[in-house]
């Protein structure tokens, strides 16, 4: 049996020494966490910083697609991309259980470690703490990410009636890959988290201009995303059903567990609101990405209804897509 988490690796003491000195230092080494001192200093990033902060909690934390580690660094790279950012320092707080098994922390590590690199991203600081069995769930991360502003004035006052609502690719693949996994069931196909950083595509949109507004759907997936778009504005959005791209994985999964794609969460796609006469360019910059080759024009800024999201069907029918009420699926992030 390999060697476990005690209470000794949260104590400040010699276990702490050890896990940071053996498992976390090598796995993030950089000059700036080098010194190994109460916080990083960082160089002048040459404009606005860009700052956010993000915990995850996924259960299972290993699941297809990538697990908590790979997860925390895209969660929190992705939030400052699309706040107009370019992410450049992470944070990285293991809260552990006593009893987790201390190879799980290695590959945790190691995972977090590849993503980092992926981004270009530098982990350079971070804590440990450890808590009493059977009250961690395992292991817990906090990241705080902070970046450069590269596209300032993106945002909900942008919006204009007639914008374009683009996605970077198929949805709810995050939500439907996580929920098959705790429950112990098949995934079939190709069913994956989409997590992944969006350093890329985020920066292609911007590239192509016209951009007003870009958000990640996470918790609530893209309905529950594009209703933060709108609410209290004097605009809606008018969403085509054929055009929302989703796996045939993920449908058949959704349909298995009572989900909607449109309310399961993304992890590795972003929703772009542009300038109508852009959206050619920026559909043409992500597809020509990895990660953006299902991107998609799924609908329109409206006038009508004002502070809503309406869902159209081929037949003509509609239907109003409110915020998500309740945990469709929680623990997903």
């Amino acid at each position: 049996m390999g060697e476990i988490i005690t209470l000794d690796y949260g104590s400040g003491g010699r276990k702490t020494a050890q896990l940071i000195e053996e498992v976390l230092l090598p796995a993030f080494a950089n000059t700036a966490l080098a010194p190994l001192g109460d916080g990083a200093v960082l160089p002048d990033l040459g404009g606005p910083p860009v700052f956010s902060t993000d915990s995850f909690v996924v259960s299972p934390w290993r699941f297809p697609g990538g697990d908590i580690g790979k997860l925390a660094v895209c969660g929190t790279v992705n939030d400052v991309c699309m706040a107009g950012g370019v992410p450049k320092y992470l944070s990285f707080s293991l809260i552990l259980e006593e009893g987790f098994p201390l190879d799980d922390v290695k590959a945790i590590a190691a995972s977090a470690a590849r993503t980092a690199r992926q981004a270009g991203v530098q982990i350079v600081t971070g804590d440990t703490k450890v808590v009493e069995r059977g009250r961690g769930d395992g292991v817990y991360i906090n990241t705080a990410g902070v970046g450069v502003l590269r596209a300032p004035g993106l945002g909900r006052e942008a919006l204009r009636a007639g914008d374009a609502v683009l996605v970077s690719g198929s949805v709810g693949c995050h939500g439907a890959a996580v929920l098959m996994a705790r429950g112990g069931l098949p995934c079939e196909g190709a069913l994956r988290s989409d997590c992944r950083p969006l350093h890329e595509l985020a920066a292609a949109a911007l590239d192509a201009g016209g951009v007003r507004m870009l958000r990640d759907p996470t918790r609530g997936g893209v309905a529950t995303t594009l209703n933060e778009f709108v609410e209290g504005l004097p605009l809606g959005i008018e969403l085509d059903e054929e055009a929302v791209p989703v796996d045939e994985p993920v449908d058949a999964a959704c349909a298995l567990l009572g989900l909607d794609p449109l309310y399961a969460a993304c992890e590795g796609r972003l929703l772009a609101v542009c300038a109508p006469e852009r959206a050619g360019a920026v559909l043409a910059a992500l597809r020509a990405l990895p990660g953006g080759e299902g991107a998609a024009r799924i609908g329109q800024v409206t006038a009508a209804r004002p502070g809503q999201v309406v869902l159209r069907n081929a037949f003509g029918g509609s239907r109003i897509l409110g915020k998500l009420t309740g945990a469709q699926l929680p623990r997903i992030c």
